[in-house]
């Protein structure tokens, strides 16, 4: 029977918040978490995946601008709002019964500097009349990741929309029958400058992308780059900053990383 949980569109699934004493999560089913947010740190990263995505820093510390696709509990575009004041960030969401959760996570109000705007992720960044220092793709409906946010045509979109040296970080879920299509897809539009991190629990794969041929660090590079960053990055990259390491290629990053980290 179709009804406002199980509608015709997938895309207008309604969630539903489950809370504990210590943290408040958004799911569409009872089986998977699409997102958690921990009471005590509303803007803390509670799941792995989020903190590996913002291995971006790694690569570019200092975003003049950031889109994000997918609002969720809106844990990476609270976080980014909050640790990375001169950054301008616009988060499209195409549910607007997510959207209408916001407040019940703590997602901040439009502003001068952020927005969440209703829409298709995919025609958005098709049709962005800017270029954005980093691209964060996380978009779930209730079965899965969409298909118009998996396409060639997508992937090309994406590149299009990144500055010269912009990043783009996806999220993708590694048992997904279709995830190492995704990865070359990516592959094939970014010219090979691919690399995916899994994540702590085995189940995401955190893909980063980048335009440059030279964009990638050099793992020399990499103590200066962690010890500049702020001390709130470095928690929140602790736990994953080595496996970013290894699997952004970065010969010898993994010992320095340590090292730096002692």
């Amino acid at each position: 029977m179709v009804n406002d949980f199980f509608p015709v569109d997938p895309n207008t699934v309604r969630p539903f918040v489950y809370e504990d004493e210590r943290t408040v999560s958004l799911h569409f089913d009872i089986a998977s978490i699409q997102s958690r947010m921990r009471r005590a740190d509303p803007t803390a990263l509670e799941l792995d995946y989020t903190r590996t995505m913002m291995g971006f820093l790694l690569i570019e510390p200092n975003p003049a601008s950031l889109l994000m696709i997918g609002l969720g509990g809106g844990s990476l575009p609270k976080y980014c709002h909050k640790h990375l004041p001169s950054a301008d960030i616009t988060v499209v969401e195409i549910n607007p019964h997510v959207i209408a959760l916001r407040d019940d996570f703590f997602v901040p109000p439009d502003g001068e500097r952020f927005r969440v705007v209703q829409g298709d992720g995919a025609q958005f960044v098709a049709a962005v009349p800017r270029r954005y220092d980093v691209l964060l793709v996380d978009g779930f409906s209730y079965d899965g990741q969409p298909e118009a946010l998996g396409t060639p045509a997508f992937y090309d979109a994406c590149r299009a929309a990144l500055a010269p040296r912009g990043v783009m970080v996806v999220n993708l879920h590694t048992e997904a029958p279709d995830c190492a299509d995704l990865l070359a897809r990516m592959v094939c539009a970014f010219d090979g400058q691919v690399h995916a991190v899994h994540s702590e629990d085995g189940g995401n794969r955190v893909v980063f992308a980048g335009r440059a041929s030279d964009f990638w660090p050099s793992a020399a590079d990499f103590s200066r780059r962690w010890l500049a960053l702020a001390e709130v990055h470095r928690r929140t990259l602790r736990r994953s900053a080595g496996r970013i390491a290894r699997g952004l290629n970065w010969p010898g990053a993994d010992a320095a990383f340590n090292a730096a980290a002692a």
